[in-house]
């Protein structure tokens, strides 16, 4: 079965609301790419009006921020040591916006989405 993006079936009472038609192509839902730590693997998905989003399967290096020295550093990623989306993720190591990694630098917080463009922005805590 496919997975929609189209507003649920019931209503917020439990009633059902009337079908107004089928699903269409648009609707539909992609599949969840989940980042993880390892060798740099990344896929192309072709999105509305034919961009194409790079999505991140596995990344092994992040860019960081040091706000002391206000520099950008390329460094290595050891492991992730908390994930508030999932507390299932850190034994996963699946790193998402917000998760807490362990660099080369010290713990960093992940300030984008690395499954939507491809690559980590961190920044130093």
């Amino acid at each position: 079965m496919a997975l929609s993006q189209r507003r649920s079936r019931r209503k917020v009472t439990g009633g059902k609301y009337k079908k107004q038609r089928d699903k269409k192509k648009m609707e539909l839902a992609g599949r969840e790419h989940l980042t993880r730590i390892g060798e740099k693997r990344v896929t192309l998905v072709r999105m509305r009006g034919g961009k194409l989003k790079t999505k991140a399967l596995s990344l092994d290096k992040a860019n960081v921020y040091d706000p002391k020295s206000k520099t950008y550093k390329v460094v290595s990623i050891k492991s992730v040591i908390e994930n508030k989306a999932n507390r299932h993720y850190v034994r996963r190591q699946i790193i998402t916006k917000g998760a807490i990694i362990e660099t080369d630098l010290g713990k960093a917080i992940v300030t984008n989405r690395p499954s939507q463009e491809g690559f980590i922005n961190a920044k130093l805590i």
